[in-house]
């Protein structure tokens, strides 16, 4: 209750009057006036009504204490037993402060960031932002109900915001135990065909039985290692890098029997794969105005080493000039189709014909050369068409299509044909989307029978013009025209030249960017993105197996034509597995040594300093030998806790209030007012009456 004054007239003329009445009155005292007494108690009331005095009554409610309860809800507590001791525990605090109606509780499921790169528990963060739109004052107190592995957890002298016990209930086991492996050291480059070296490192958290680790090593999909590592020990491993492009290294150590997780029993690690400089064997049959094309697109690639012979004087051809005067160089055929034609990436025949320049044994070198996984492309001519076709040799066994003896020398427009369109190396060529194709025409075609492997182009009337086919671990390419030269020139406007000699090239060097037939996944933050290249039909669903080991199905969409794609937002932090028609494909999402997995045994140690330091407490929701959920009581206190109870949750009630309202009563209004001056004249006249 206060009072405050709403005067009638300015302070100044209040002021002015009670000078006035205070002279009068002490002039009256001081000459010993009848009724002078009487005369200042009137004049100070009068100057009290002239203040008008008001008395206040403030009618106001006590506020409710908050307590926040943050759960955690982070991958690491994502397993049957901690999700139920969590749900358990959630559900009787609820319970128990239903019966304090002063208590308002704050319910706050904390999960791991979606959009980190890293997750992590971050539990403060939630408490931060759940008590962040009322005053410390009002906090009673935090309850945390989470496994320990709490990475945001601020030192124990540090404010938490407000002053009141921070307690945490944690899940899980005393005699908890997890192994996990992860990659210490390797490299992220290596070169094609050379041998890398990398440690790895089995790691046993908790109470584990202890005893070797099998630790199996895959690359690639295919099994290049197994082997017993001491956990804790780092362990070496040397492998040979087999393909340009992503190499995939999956690591997985057996499971424990009775360990929380096995999401970190797997590990992967991807090799970039670099070929250092490609060789290119290039052998034109005869001087041609398509040589250069193929010499100069494979010249313009800095990791090619191109080896090109011309055949400019064939055996038949003499002419009587002396061997010591020619300035030509000797062709080194069996150098280079004997001793050193493993050395080669690939082999190209431009417009060659068997002339007696190669003995007829060494083609059988060559198609050996494809069937053990070496790489040739066939860009036929006339020639191809003559008595002195190489497919009249031992060659033909790799060869695609076998030439019919007959020429198509009629203008077209090459054409991708349905499965072309599909195909890596030439869909999406520029041009080819339009009818005709927007590039320039070729004026004819070598006619073969009906060939083996995929017809990715057309010429007219459906007729084979390029035809791709693996044969045995290696793999042929047949461009059954020598025109295309003319898009190299420009003619007609030109046409895509570079792309689909490229694209042919890298396709026959077993770039995995272009198989036929590919699964591959790749990460952006937190989006999973999941491509399915197939020149066949639609694939259908995929399974995605998560890293907490559930499984899901995930539709595949058309995105271009032999190109399906799913983007899925993930959850959680790990190695996915995905599964489609007999193909798979792995990847982690997130960081590989994320904190959320680095350690998933719960524990009581995190939390202590800062539970002390409040002057709360850290217990288990089970003991090693029981399985209930026990929950201790709750101690409402008012005033400041200052000592720790280790048997029950001491929450400090707050004693704010909010004012509801105002109850104003002015002393000089109304009867009461009227009556105190009507007492005091009253007097005052008798007074002067006697």
């Amino acid at each position: 209750m206060t009072v405050q004054f709403s005067p009638l007239l300015p302070w100044w003329a209040i002021a002015l009057f009670a000078f006035v009445a205070l002279l009068l009155a002490g002039l009256g005292l001081w000459r010993g006036l009848r009724g002078a007494m009487l005369r200042a108690t009137a004049l100070a009331l009068i100057t009290a009504a002239l203040a008008n005095p008001v008395i206040l009554q403030e009618d106001r409610e006590a506020l409710t204490t908050i307590v926040p309860v943050v759960v955690d809800r982070s991958q690491s507590q994502d397993n049957p037993e901690r999700t139920a001791m969590t749900d358990a525990a959630l559900a009787g605090l609820k319970e128990r402060l239903a019966h304090y109606p002063r208590i308002e509780p704050r319910i706050v499921e904390a999960k791991d960031d979606a959009s980190a790169e890293a997750p992590s528990t971050r539990l403060f963060e939630a408490l931060s932002a759940a008590t962040a739109d009322v005053p410390p004052s009002r906090v009673g107190g935090a309850i945390l109900i989470t496994d320990g592995q709490v990475h945001d957890i601020p030192d124990a002298d540090a404010a938490t915001g407000f002053d009141a016990p921070v307690h945490a209930l944690v899940t899980g086991r005393p005699d908890e135990f997890d192994r996990r492996i992860e990659v210490v050291n390797a490299p992220r480059f290596g070169i094609v065909g050379e041998p890398q070296d990398l440690t790895f490192r089995v790691i046993d958290d908790g109470a584990a039985p202890g005893g070797g680790a099998r630790v199996t090593v895959r690359l690639n999909g295919n099994e290049i290692a197994s082997e017993i590592a001491t956990p804790g020990t780092e362990q070496p491993l040397r492998f040979t890098i087999p393909r340009g492009g992503n190499n995939i290294l999956e690591f997985e150590v057996d499971p424990l029997d009775g360990e929380i997780t096995t999401a970190n029993n797997r590990a992967v690690h991807v090799v970039e794969g670099i070929r250092e400089n490609l060789r290119v064997l290039l052998v034109s049959g005869e001087p041609h105005a398509g040589e250069r094309a193929w010499r100069n697109l494979l010249k313009s690639d800095t990791a090619i080493d191109l080896v090109h012979f011309t055949i400019l004087r064939p055996p038949e051809k003499q002419d009587g000039t002396p061997i010591n005067e020619l300035s030509l160089i000797a062709f080194p055929t069996r150098e280079l189709f004997v001793d050193k034609i493993g050395e080669f990436d690939l082999i190209i025949f431009d417009r060659y014909q068997h002339r007696g320049v190669l003995p007829i044994l060494y083609y059988d070198n060559i198609a050996q050369y494809v069937e053990n996984g070496g790489a040739l492309l066939i860009a036929a001519g006339p020639e191809h068409a003559g008595n002195d076709s190489i497919a009249g040799t031992p060659l033909s066994v790799v060869l695609p299509a076998y030439p019919t003896g007959a020429m198509n020398e009629t203008a077209f427009y090459p054409r991708l044909s349905e499965e072309g369109r599909r195909h890596p190396v030439t869909r999406g060529l520029e041009g080819a989307e339009s009818e005709p194709p927007h590039w320039g025409r070729w004026f004819r075609t070598v006619d073969v029978g009906q060939p083996q492997g995929h017809v990715v182009m057309e010429a007219n009337d459906g007729k084979p013009l390029l035809v791709l086919n693996r044969a045995g671990k290696g793999r042929v390419a047949m461009l059954l025209s020598d025109q295309g030269w003319l898009w190299a020139r420009g003619f007609e406007g030109g046409g895509p030249h570079v792309s689909l000699y490229r694209r042919t090239a890298h396709w026959l060097m077993q770039e995995p960017a272009l198989e036929e037939e590919a699964l591959t996944a790749r990460a952006f933050g937190r989006t999973l993105q999941i491509d399915r290249q197939t020149i066949g039909d639609a694939p259908g669903t995929a399974r995605l197996k998560l890293p907490s080991g559930r499984t899901r199905d995930v539709s595949l969409d058309a995105f271009q034509p032999g190109l399906y794609r799913a983007e899925i937002d993930t959850a959680e932090t790990g190695l996915y597995e995905i599964e489609n028609d007999g193909l798979t494909a792995l990847v982690h999402v997130g960081i590989v040594d994320a904190p959320e997995f680095k350690a998933t045994v719960s524990t009581t140690e995190t939390l202590t300093p800062l539970a002390e330091a409040t002057k709360g407490t850290v217990r288990r929701l089970v003991d090693e030998a029981g399985d209930a959920v026990s929950l201790p009581a709750l101690l409402p206190v008012n005033g400041q806790v200052r000592t720790t109870d280790r048997n029950r949750l001491s929450l400090r009630m707050t004693d704010e209030t909010v004012l509801k309202g105002v109850d104003s009563l002015a002393l000089f209004a109304g009867f009461a007012g009227v009556g105190f001056l009507l007492l005091a004249f009253s007097a005052l006249w008798y007074r002067e009456g006697r």
